[in-house]
């Protein structure tokens, strides 16, 4: 079979295209070089949906951020995942840097952001008492929020696989040869034919390219994270940033979409494979958030952990253009605010399709829903008694931390994409993401995936690759 395009990337950009694609009358694949989506950036993010004032106006990054955050709470409906309008700030703790609020300001107005306005440090404070005292001015834009990154990139995967799109995942693209129609795609072990191609391989993308025959130079840059408990998710209600200085940048202290309270990143740059975390760097988010406030308790942090966001070194913008090689797209320098843009990215990669020749014609069955599955501890108890009665898994809690039913990660299991890793089944049911971490959760989840996917339990892996969790029997 030939596909009529295939998407080489399941972040949270690949995995919107292929869910608008799905829209259509086409054949379509998804090529992802890990064991499950949203392995890469989209996993490890800061889940902002920027208002849209920091792009420098006529860029495509303003152009697409401001539509795609117009966009986000409609994706999120449909897609049901956990999104928020929170707002943001961004704080001034003197004159020349309050200055620099106003240029964000006007840059804001200029790219028609809404809901933007300079405030006092004393109207900051009343809007969120835990800041510093030594605020002296904040910009503040009504118009962000905040979403769980890996759960939209699951949620768009699963509704395009529903609408027909097929996903490959350990597809590792090695090789990309065109006979002057079509596209062959090869890994170590597969080919996949393909009409068009769309490269968003986030920070593979320039490896990809250059299987087309272009040149792009990716600069990895590491972002460490502080995650806490969701009883620090409270301290803050804004997404809290900082003006850029000799402070740092980049060090925000923000709820997330599930409750809890994230500090970071740091920006670093790096080698392609490195997401470490080091006590430089938790030490450095540290000091600079205590800017913004001294009152986060780090003895509540239950987790860190580093992402990489795929910076290109010749442009600040997003690179999306046509490749020298026909009936091909690449994605190129998908950095910040790639998560806030990413479904105005999708209409606009589309569109470029569109006007290289692909014929789109609409499907009158596609169904833009996608209901997660059930959050047991979310309802009432009425709904929980009714639930284990119709499946008396719902009964059984594995994860303790989090309230995590059986029922719950079964569903995980068998939903499109399905999870077949201890890391899918956390990122779709935050099962071992409390504060143990899976110390107790671990066992249990490991012999539901070994019974749910036919396997014994020494094969069931923690992510992927080698990534086994038991090596064998004691006795």
């Amino acid at each position: 079979m030939t596909y009529d395009v295939a998407v080489i990337g399941a972040g949270v950009v690949g995995a919107l295209t292929a869910r608008e694609l799905s829209k259509y009358k086409l054949n379509v694949c998804i090529l992802e070089a890990g064991a499950d989506v949203a392995l890469g950036a989209s996993r490890a993010n800061s889940g902002i949906v920027h208002g849209g004032f920091d792009p420098e106006e006529g860029t495509l990054k303003a152009e697409l951020n401001l539509r795609g955050t117009t966009m986000m709470p409609q994706i999120a409906e449909e897609l049901d995942v956990h999104y928020r309008k929170n707002g943001s700030m961004v704080l001034a703790f003197n004159e020349e840097e309050k200055e620099h609020l106003h240029i964000l300001y006007e840059r804001g107005i200029k790219n028609k952001v809404p809901g933007l306005s300079v405030i006092s440090g004393e109207e900051a404070r009343r809007l969120e008492p835990n800041l510093s005292e030594n605020t002296v001015a904040a910009l503040l834009c009504e118009s962000s929020g905040i979403i769980c990154p890996y759960g939209l990139t699951i949620a768009a995967v699963g509704n395009a696989m529903d609408n027909g799109v097929e996903l490959f995942l350990d597809f590792k693209v090695e090789n990309i040869s065109f006979d002057g129609k079509k596209y062959s795609v090869s890994s170590k072990d597969r080919t996949v034919e393909a009409n068009y191609i769309i490269n968003s391989a986030g920070i593979g993308a320039d490896g990809v390219a250059a299987l087309l025959g272009d040149k792009y130079e990716l600069v990895p840059k590491k972002g460490e994270y502080l995650l806490l408990d969701r009883s620090e998710g409270t301290l803050v209600s804004h997404t809290i940033f900082q003006v850029p200085g000799v402070f740092g940048k980049g060090i925000l202290v923000s709820p997330t979409a599930d409750g809890n309270l994230l500090v970071g990143p740091t920006s670093e740059a790096t080698s392609a494979d490195d997401v470490t975390t080091t006590p430089e760097g938790l030490e450095k988010i540290k000091a600079i958030a205590a800017r913004s406030t001294e009152k986060v308790n780090y003895r509540k942090t239950i987790t860190s952990f580093a992402g990489l966001r795929a910076s290109s070194a010749s442009s600040g913008d997003f690179i999306i253009e046509h490749s020298g090689s026909e009936h091909a797209l690449n994605l190129v320098g998908i950095d910040s605010p790639g998560l806030s843009s990413a479904p105005a990215i999708a209409e606009y990669v589309v569109e470029l399709l569109e006007k290289d020749g692909l014929i789109l014609e609409r499907k009158e069955d596609f169904n833009p829903k996608r209901i997660s599955p059930v959050h047991f501890s979310s309802l009432t108890a009425e709904e929980k008694n009714e639930m284990i009665k119709n499946d008396p898994s719902y009964g059984h809690i594995i994860c303790r931390c989090e309230s995590v039913t059986e029922g719950e990660i079964l569903a995980a299991i068998r939903q499109n994409p399905k999870a077949t890793t201890l890391d899918g089944v956390k990122r779709r049911t935050r099962a071992g993401m409390g504060r143990c971490q899976g110390g107790f959760c671990t066992s249990f989840i490991t012999g539901i995936l070994a019974r749910e996917l036919g396997i014994p339990e020494t094969e069931v892996k923690k992510s992927g690759g080698e990534s086994y969790i038991l090596v064998g029997k004691t006795k």
